[in-house]
């Protein structure tokens, strides 16, 4: 029979949806094809829980988890609601290993592309800025400060995948990330609506092919000054309409592939 929103394995695999859970049993919760794909090859997935319809539609998944031995537990339609952060459930969903680090060992590798996160409480704007990154090659996504938690379940929704792809290094202390950065070779720019740099002047002026740590703030209060002290360089994506301004992840794109682009010309 399959598992119910009683079975204790279900009932402890719900428990991840609150982070303090997550942090002391050190797993979380990806619901979804997409998120179950990435999560089972990059190999940290303890259980799958599926429903009969999703095991109809995602046979290939369950083929992966069978190969990579991982186990895979059929519940309720009811189960998977529980289990579900979201209004249609997908009747999917691995139970992970926590992806988060050290942001030393993030960034380990000397990469050339950073995102970092400060201060960014809403899930979905880091979940995005997390595939943004991703897609524009950066090499670690740092979560700083009082930073929304990486594995909360929107968070990973919104990552699509990517936040299995590439390093995702957290800490609550803002200037020793900013360090860490600074002793990795990355030159600190902070993205800012009000900063007198313009990106656009900037990226014409070649001063965007370094190595280059791009800090973000939440969209409803940006960087607080004690931040921007810290930075070399501030500066604003250009507004050519007649919009106010731009959200958060649209502007890391911008930011983001900016970057990329100038280093990639190099």
């Amino acid at each position: 029979m399959p598992f119910t929103e009683r079975t204790p394995r279900v009932v402890a695999a719900r428990a991840l949806t609150r982070r303090q859970a997550r942090d002391k049993a050190g797993r979380f919760l990806a619901e979804g094809a997409q998120a179950v794909r990435e999560a089972l090859a990059f190999g940290e997935v303890h259980e799958l829980f599926v429903t009969e319809f999703a095991a109809s539609r995602n046979e290939d998944l369950l083929t992966l988890a069978a190969e990579s031995r991982v186990p895979v537990s059929e519940i309720t339609e009811k189960a998977a609601a529980g289990l579900s952060e979201t209004v249609t459930p997908q009747g999917l969903v691995a139970v992970c290993s926590l992806v988060d680090q050290p942001v030393e060992s993030a960034l380990a590798a000397s990469p050339p592309l950073v995102a970092v996160l400060v201060g960014v409480s809403d899930p979905g704007n880091a979940g995005t800025v997390t595939r943004v990154a991703d897609a524009a090659g950066a090499g670690a996504v740092l979560f700083a400060g009082d930073t929304v938690d990486p594995h909360n379940g929107k968070c990973v929704r919104a990552s699509t995948g990517s936040v299995f792809h590439l390093p995702v290094g957290r800490s609550r202390n803002v200037p020793e990330v900013l360090g860490a950065c600074r002793s990795a070779g990355l030159r600190l720019v902070a993205a800012d609506g009000h900063a007198s740099l313009d990106l656009d002047d900037v990226a014409d002026a070649g001063g965007l092919s370094v190595p280059t740590a791009w800090i973000f703030g939440s969209e409803a209060h940006g960087l607080d000054p004690d931040v921007l002290s810290l930075v070399d360089d501030t500066i604003k994506v250009p507004l050519h309409g007649r919009a106010e301004s731009l959200n958060l992840a649209t502007a890391a794109a911008v930011c983001l592939y900016a970057s990329a682009r100038a280093q990639r010309r190099r």
